[in-house]
């Protein structure tokens, strides 16, 4: 039984030598507990941007670059990383803005709309996440595929794929793909769902005071 659940009872206790607490006193523990989650979702998205930066600069190498210019991609994948960062620094604005909402929330329903916003805000974020990502990856193997297929057309290799080849090849992409995406959506489950799953405590407890 955490802090605000013994609050709770000793706010309910009707009697018995424990003071009866005010509605004032158990708000003020759900702001405290609501403020607190947002924070960190803030802080964990510096640092998934922090994080993101560092594998781009050490995966993205000179060869990595050479290979970019060598298939005149360089303002393709200019426009990528510019418009991925801008949406990127767009939810981290919208979770500040949401910390400091909280922050100086000085009511329960005010507070209540906060939390959902968050949840909303965290949720939309995750999208962009899932959607982004299967775009690229649909995006990388659709040109390796132009490429090969530019390759076999110029060789006509014996080994070119046929009809049956390139089904296999595209269901076994989707499958990599849905289970790439899967485990992203896991590994976010995980960091923000306990998060979430707080904030919708603290959004039914407020309801209930409200009550």
């Amino acid at each position: 039984m955490d802090e605000l659940d013994l609050l709770k009872k000793d706010w309910n206790r009707q009697q018995g030598n424990y003071p009866k607490l005010s509605f004032d006193q158990i708000y003020k523990m759900i702001w405290k507990r609501s403020h607190s989650i947002v924070k960190w979702i803030f802080y964990i998205s510096i640092i998934e941007l922090i994080v993101a930066t560092l594998l781009n600069i050490i995966f993205s190498g000179d060869k990595y670059w050479e290979d970019i210019e060598k298939n005149n991609l360089e303002e393709i994948v200019t426009i990528l990383y510019i418009v991925s960062y801008a949406i990127t620094f767009y939810f981290i604005y919208r979770f500040y803005r949401n910390y400091r909402r909280i922050s100086t929330t000085d009511d329960a329903a005010t507070l209540m709309r906060n939390i959902l916003n968050v949840r909303r805000t965290v949720k939309f974020y995750i999208g962009y996440v899932l959607i982004s990502t299967g775009i690229t990856v649909v995006g990388i193997s659709g040109y390796m595929i132009l490429k090969h297929s530019e390759k076999e057309i110029e060789s006509a290799s014996k080994y070119a794929f046929d009809a049956v080849d390139w089904l296999k090849f595209i269901g076994v992409s989707i499958l990599v793909l849905a289970i790439f995406l899967g485990l992203i959506w896991l590994f976010y489950r995980l960091l923000y769902g306990i998060l979430l799953k707080r904030l919708k405590k603290n959004y039914i407890e407020l309801k209930k005071l409200e009550l």
